[in-house]
């Protein structure tokens, strides 16, 4: 941006108008900052400046006088004069001094019109002078008037070689933060606060992001836009490594601080570049029995209070466009049940300032119905009747509110009640937010595009004929991607020793596909270099949540893994092998506290299990063991020998939690080797298998399973669904995930069993069929002694408390 303004208007105000990366005219506070300071790559020289610099040549001890100077021409002339070794003087035309100024001065370089009083005879024989009136700041000037045009074509390309680079990918610069690891390891809150973050904004221009590609949200979280995919569409991409873990048990395994120790092992111990992606947890749990999901120890994302709590608002927002939905059906059926067919029609397409038009949303669904009119006053009476009236079967809407609250008595509710409705009264349910469909089509959607037509696509119920009745058929799409149109941007923040994190989508992991976004993959794929390293996570066990991570989320994606790490734990395998049950909140049994070979090595049967069910994607597995200091270097010893020799590429232990990623170093290492590997990446079905057969292949083939078992009212869906044109699409099994089987008590490797399958539904918008094995709660529950009890907030501090 060049300016061409009357030399009065070249205020501060308007000069700082100006970005400095366009400002051509090198005139700028901040641009002359840089200059000042010898910041030689990102300033640029007024052009008035550098022609009266090109003119001049030998300054060195030779005394220049500039007279009329001032602003940031005259301080980038003082500035660049010294530089070369002139003494410079500067004066105005009212001095007393002038006439004994020009007289000693070896160049004289006059920057405003020169005073009629002012003598040439002033000026010493031999002096060089150089006239160079404000109006060069526009090329304007009469002198040296094609020379300044040159110079404001070399600023402007210099500005563009520099805008070019800017696009391109670039290295990381990354400062990573220090860890001084106490013992005993305090609480994950007090190892947080004691760990001072870097400004969001430094770590985004350290990691390669521009200023206009993030959106700060306080000093410690930014949203990255989407348009960084398109600037490094052709920067090649990183290793894709997945986190999945053995079948969970309540003594946990810890897949979130192995993925947070593992990249802080590779970017701030082996110099290697590396992005966390993790899930955004839900408040419910956070609220109810589980605590927060920010990794824990020495191996956490920071602030992990910000983390666990609203974060930029995306489960807010999921919240509110599902509830509109919601909201959107029960509305429909009261006004179709209310309002014949005309006067339904006239206030659908209403007259505004007398003339009646159909919106965008109405003009695609006349499309669908095959009326091919967009004049509201030519539709035939049938016409009207079937573009106005939807006629929603009350009984089969499977569109729930939801809200981010652990909370029972949503489980059924009835809706309708008021006068008002009129007595359409139905049977309803919350389901938790991140239950909703919408997080899962967040999770995989590709683009705002992609996205908006996930959307449209979601079926809410079916009409009296049986057909499916989506969001777009409801007329709320483009409100719903209005809702949606900021959180679909992944939230960066940081782990405890300053490196990159994603935090982005959070769906269930029975219901829905238990992994974070797509979009957050690829972008950090790209930001990471062909060398660097993307770690995500899979919720559950490698049996569900790995399983969906391939045939689902891969699928969606077209992204393929390098590396799957299993986490285990000596004490969970221990549970798998036969050991007692575990109260939450009651002391460990002495067979989890002390050296016990024989449980742990009945236990490995799950791990060699998890190891084969990777095997069949053709992915190489490393198994992270997570330490505890109740473990014994034998049973750790054991878990590796087991491991490898069940076709682990390594085995390694790792104690990242009390350690930060110094303790994670080997497994990092172990990754990257692995990652060498050639992989024979392969998803377990075709789409266009049957939905019965898909569900049976991952039955029999990944939980053990020796057949499936339809109820009447699964196959009648099933029937349902293959007929709406639904049947080519991907599984998400639903089941306990306490277990391989569908009986949670059952630990180890449960075989012989016949997988039931209660019932079977869809998400459309997302793009798969989900199966119900046995009955799956969607609103958890309050325990009799929730989290909350021990959060709280200092009022003097604004520290909150109690959160872990």
């Amino acid at each position: 941006l060049a300016l061409d303004l009357q030399e009065s208007l070249y205020s501060s105000k308007v000069l700082n108008a100006v970005k400095p990366e366009k400002d051509v005219d090198g005139l700028s506070s901040i641009n002359l900052g840089r200059l000042i300071h010898g910041d030689a790559y990102n300033y640029l020289v007024p052009p008035a400046a550098c022609a009266v610099m090109e003119l001049l040549e030998d300054l060195g001890g030779k005394t220049v006088l500039l007279v009329g100077a001032s602003g940031a021409v005259g301080a980038a002339l003082q500035c660049m004069l010294q530089r070369e070794g002139a003494v410079t003087v500067s004066c105005q035309w009212k001095a007393p001094q002038l006439q004994t100024k020009l007289h000693d001065a070896d160049v004289v370089v006059v920057c405003s019109t020169k005073r009629d009083d002012v003598l040439l005879s002033w000026i010493k024989p031999g002096t060089t002078v150089i006239s160079c009136s404000l109006h060069l700041l526009s090329g304007k000037s009469s002198s040296g008037e094609q020379r300044n045009h040159i110079i404001y074509d070399t600023n402007m390309v210099k500005t563009t070689e520099r805008w070019i680079q800017s696009q391109q990918y670039r290295k990381w610069d990354l400062r990573c933060l220090k860890l001084q690891p106490l013992s005993p390891v305090p609480s994950d809150i007090e190892i947080s606060r004691a760990q001072s973050p870097k400004a969001v904004d430094v770590l985004a221009k350290e990691i390669g992001l521009l200023t206009d590609e993030i959106e700060i949200y306080g000093q410690t979280k930014a949203k990255v836009r989407l348009s960084l995919l398109e600037r490094l569409k052709d920067q090649p991409d990183g290793k894709y490594v997945l986190v999945a873990g053995i079948t969970p048990t309540p003594l946990g395994e810890g897949k979130s601080t192995v993925t947070i120790g593992l990249v802080q092992a590779l970017t701030a111990h082996l110099s290697i570049n590396s992005f966390a992606c993790l899930r955004q947890p839900s408040q419910g749990p956070t609220f109810g029995v589980k605590g927060g999901a920010a990794g824990g120890g020495y191996a956490q994302v920071i602030p992990m209070e910000e983390f666990n709590l609203h974060l930029t608002g995306d489960i807010h927002a999921i919240t509110a466009a599902n509830n509109l939905l919601a909201a959107a059906i029960d509305a429909r059926i009261l006004h179709e049940n209310t309002q014949s067919d005309k006067a339904l029609y006239n206030r659908l397409v209403p007259a505004v300032n007398g003339v009646r038009g159909f919106s965008a949303i109405q003009l695609a669904r006349l499309r669908r119905l095959g009326i091919y009119k967009t004049d509201p006053d030519t539709l035939t009476e049938e016409e009207v009747r079937k573009f106005a009236r939807l006629d929603i079967d009350p009984s089969t809407i499977t569109w729930q509110r939801v809200v981010d609250t652990n909370d029972r008595f949503l489980r059924k509710i009835t809706v309708g009640q008021a006068n008002t409705e009129k007595g359409f009264i139905r049977q309803a349910q919350f389901d938790i937010a991140v239950a909703s469909e919408i997080m899962a089509i967040l999770a995989l959607t590709t683009s705002l595009q992609d996205m908006k037509e996930r959307l449209g696509k979601m079926v809410v119920a079916n009409d009296k004929k049986g057909e499916p009745v989506t969001a777009e058929d409801l007329g709320v799409t483009g409100a719903l991607a209005v809702l949606m149109k900021d959180a679909i941007k992944p939230t960066l923040m940081q782990t405890l020793e300053g490196t990159p994190v994603f935090v982005h989508a959070g769906p269930f992991a029975n219901i829905a596909h238990g992994n974070s976004s797509v979009l957050a993959d690829k972008i950090a794929l790209k930001l990471v270099g062909e060398k660097g390293f993307v770690v995500t996570e899979a919720g559950f066990g490698a049996d569900i949540g790995m399983e969906k991570f391939f045939n689902i989320k891969c699928r969606a994606s077209g992204l393929v893994p390098s590396v799957v790490v299993l986490v285990a734990t000596v004490r969970a395998l221990k549970m798998h092998g036969g050991g007692p049950n575990v109260t939450a909140g009651a002391p460990l049994k002495k067979e989890y506290t002390e050296e016990n070979l024989q449980l742990v090595a009945g236990g490995c049967c799950n791990l060699q299990k998890q190891i084969q069910i990777a095997q069949l994607f053709g992915v190489p597995v490393v198994v992270a063991v997570n330490i505890f200091k109740t473990d014994s270097a034998a049973e750790v010893d054991l878990v590796c020998k087991i491991a490898k020799q069940s076709g682990a590429f390594d085995a390694v232990p790792c104690n990242h939690w009390s350690a930060g990623g110094g303790g994670a170093v080997k497994l990092a290492q172990a990754v990257e080797e692995a990652a060498r590997q050639k992989t024979s990446f392969k998803y377990l079905y075709s789409l266009e298998l049957p939905i019965v057969e898909k569900i049976r292949i991952i039955a029999q083939k990944v939980y053990g399973a020796q057949d499936i078992e339809l109820s009447p009212a699964a196959q009648s869906q099933v029937d349902r669904y293959t007929q709406q044109g639904f049947g080519n699409l991907p599984i998400c099994m639903a089941k306990t995930h306490l277990s391989l089987s569908h009986q949670p008590e059952r630990k180890g490797v449960p075989t012989g069993f016949i997988l039931p399958i209660s019932d079977v539904r869809a998400s459309i918008g997302a793009g798969f069929i989900y199966p119900l094995v046995g009955t799956m709660s969607t609103m958890p529950g309050l325990p009799t002694r929730p989290c909350f009890y021990d959060i709280d907030l200092d009022p003097i501090t604004e520290e909150v408390k109690g959160l872990f």
